[in-house]
């Protein structure tokens, strides 16, 4: 009788799930082993894709050059917002004259619209005119940016400096800019942790730095984790930010070919669904590969106080 009475309610969310969500998940693993140009009905082709996508993964090219920059992306980026995050809610946790307008004016540039914080950046960041190349003029140094393929490290490990700044550190500096979602999230933790630990550390004769080390920071790893897990997906998924300043072309030289916009390009401008279908299962992959990675090694690092 109950489940009678339920059912036309999420009848409509079962209808929607079906069409707009697992149809097109099935459908996208059948056309990764065709060729289909979104016009023409699809043929099938076998492995063909993935082997095309091996090839490339192999040579560096194409979708290894894709995969190669969201790893760069994400191996600077996420840590980056970690520290920034915990650096900013440890700040912010402070009880200050002006603290409640410090925290609203770090959470603000989360709620500005995504494109048009990508415009402010690329004149921010313009090579000849941009403020921040006019504000770091006294190194000699002058990074090209947006239009530069350049990294401030390269696959070598090597630090360029500051003038190895391109197109790739250009979008990392962005999100850090955005890094006021995770300080929340962060500064909620913070409020939880029990005082009476720190109370019984300070008797013990423990110092700040020691009590950031053993308390703070232990008791932040189940956040800390989550945020992680989430960057990682969300350096697969950077889109938006790549296609506005590079016009959707992956340029300078592929540099901002994220595996997002690798994706959309052939399958939307190069007619290639079943390439693109084939990139996104193997993009699924590895994201699942790597989610697997970490929850498996976080009882090594993951503290949960229960």
């Amino acid at each position: 009788m109950r489940l009678r009475i339920a059912l036309p309610f999420v009848a409509p969310w079962i209808a929607g799930f079906l069409a707009l969500t697992a149809y097109p998940f099935v459908m996208s693993l059948y056309w990764s082993f065709c060729r289909y140009d979104l016009l023409n009905p699809p043929q099938w082709v076998g492995g063909r894709n993935y082997a095309k996508l091996g090839h490339e993964l192999a040579t560096g090219t194409e979708f290894g050059q894709a995969l190669s920059n969201t790893a760069y992306y994400a191996a600077v980026s996420i840590p980056g917002s970690v520290v920034l995050g915990v650096g900013l809610a440890m700040a912010l946790n402070v009880s200050v004259p002006g603290r409640t307008g410090f925290r609203i004016l770090l959470f603000l540039p989360t709620i500005v619209p995504t494109v048009a914080a990508t415009l402010i950046w690329m004149l921010l960041l313009d090579p000849h005119s941009g403020l921040v190349n006019r504000l770091i003029h006294w190194t000699d140094a002058s990074p090209g940016w947006f239009n530069s393929s350049a990294r401030l490290v390269d696959p070598s490990g090597w630090v360029r400096g500051t003038a190895g700044l391109g197109a790739l550190d250009a979008l990392v500096l962005m999100s850090w800019w955005g890094v006021g979602n995770y300080m929340v999230i962060y500064l909620a933790s913070l409020r939880n942790i029990p005082h009476e630990l720190y109370e019984a550390a300070a008797l013990d004769g423990a110092s700040s730095v020691r009590q950031f080390w053993s308390i703070t920071l232990p008791l932040l790893t189940p956040v800390i984790f989550f945020n992680v897990v989430m960057g990682i997906v969300n350096s697969v998924q950077f889109f938006t930010q790549p296609y506005v300043v590079s016009g959707g072309t992956g340029a300078p030289e592929g540099a901002t070919r994220l595996l997002a916009l690798h994706v959309f390009l052939w399958g939307f401008k190069y007619l290639d669904a079943g390439y693109a279908s084939a990139a996104a299962w193997l993009l699924f992959a590895i994201v699942a590969l790597l989610t697997i990675l970490l929850f498996r090694t976080s009882s090594r690092w993951v503290y949960y106080g229960s």
